[in-house]
């Protein structure tokens, strides 16, 4: 009698290395967005409104019709834009941004001292955030209908309510010019020389220099903006995080977790917080992004040298290359945020990898 089985097939290569397959899908899926942000990037800047020979040239020159078909064809603005987006394109993969219109030095020198500058705020920012939205929003769960929950969520829906500008005025204006109690404007007072450049956060190089002293002034500089940012993502996180342990609570492994008698301190953050992890993941890195990317107005008011001031300063003098560069960080910083988020997914949550 032959036998009619089917032979074992042998396992795919995802099948036997799951989280690695799982991280190449990520990885390819962000290499083509990556080049999406480049081409919507460019064609955005490529057809703003404006004249950027006359912004560059200045109104003398640009009359001149000899010196604007110099510059015209040595930018190579007498192609066509997909010629144009393909120079562009080369240009980029060789490291080189462009060089912007208004200082004369090439755009990737100048986002990589701004760029570490919003990132310094910006993660000071969402650890303060993180921290206390996860301890609100896990009390006022966990004391739902009563006092304390109904204060935490008006506490966090002025949160996100007071306008972010007005609140950094208002906090300069006290704690600086009334009260004394807090640094002026930048991120180092005059008398301090900025450390050597290794990560590009003060505070960072500062400890790893062996400056003491310089680190608490970097950190005192960095206290008030920090404060404004976190007050609106404090009140987001405090809302979020509520809902999803709101969620968790009402499960049954949560109900016989405490029904074994285990105490409540420890069935929140084994249980509660564990199993609402990935709602709460998502939200710290959208609004993450949003701190690295929205910094304008909080930069603008403390003189704060990062992203924001060079995007507004690009913006204002019609600086092409530099707004270009400034949307190609912002795409990536998304990007790199989304990966890290897909990435977590995949290790906290071993279905995700499997899907």
């Amino acid at each position: 009698m032959t036998s009619t089985a089917t032979p074992l097939q042998p396992p795919r290569f995802w099948q036997r290395w799951p989280l690695l397959g799982y991280v190449l899908r990520r990885l390819g899926t962000s290499v083509l967005l990556m080049l999406g942000v480049t081409m919507v990037t460019f064609v955005l800047t490529a057809l703003v409104p404006g004249d950027p020979i006359a912004a560059a040239l200045g109104e003398g020159a640009a009359s001149n019709p000899a010196t604007v078909a110099a510059y015209v064809e040595q930018h190579g603005l007498d192609k066509s834009i997909p010629e144009r987006y393909l120079i562009y394109l080369t240009n980029l993969l060789q490291g080189d941004l462009g060089t912007s219109i208004k200082t004369g030095r090439p755009v990737a020198t100048e986002l990589a001292t701004a760029v570490p500058a919003t990132i310094e705020i910006a993660l000071g920012a969402i650890i303060v955030s993180l921290a206390v939205g996860l301890t609100l929003g896990t009390i006022a769960a966990h004391h739902r209908g009563r006092a304390t929950d109904q204060v935490l969520r008006v506490v966090s829906l002025l949160g996100l309510s007071v306008p972010t500008f007005w609140l950094a005025i208002m906090a300069y204006h006290t704690f600086f010019l009334r009260l004394g109690v807090a640094p002026g404007a930048g991120r180092l007072d005059p008398a301090f020389t900025p450390p050597p450049t290794v990560t590009g956060l003060y505070t960072v190089d500062f400890i790893l220099g062996g400056d003491p002293v310089g680190f608490f002034d970097a950190l005192a500089h960095l206290a008030l903006p920090v404060l404004v940012l976190s007050l609106f993502t404090i009140g987001l996180l405090t809302r979020f995080i509520r809902a999803a342990v709101l969620e968790v609570l009402d499960t049954d492994y949560v109900r016989a977790a405490r029904a074994k008698g285990l105490p409540a301190r420890r069935v929140i953050v084994a249980y509660v917080l564990r199993g609402a992890s990935l709602p709460i993941l998502t939200v710290v890195g959208v609004a993450f992004g949003v701190l690295l990317s929205g910094t304008v107005l909080v930069e603008a008011v403390y003189a704060w040298p990062g992203l924001g001031t060079y995007a507004f300063n690009s913006a204002i003098n019609l600086d092409l290359p530099g707004v270009m560069g400034v949307g190609l960080v912002v795409g990536v910083i998304y990007l790199v945020i989304n990966f890290a988020v897909d990435l977590l997914y995949g290790v906290l949550d071993p279905r995700v990898r499997l899907a």
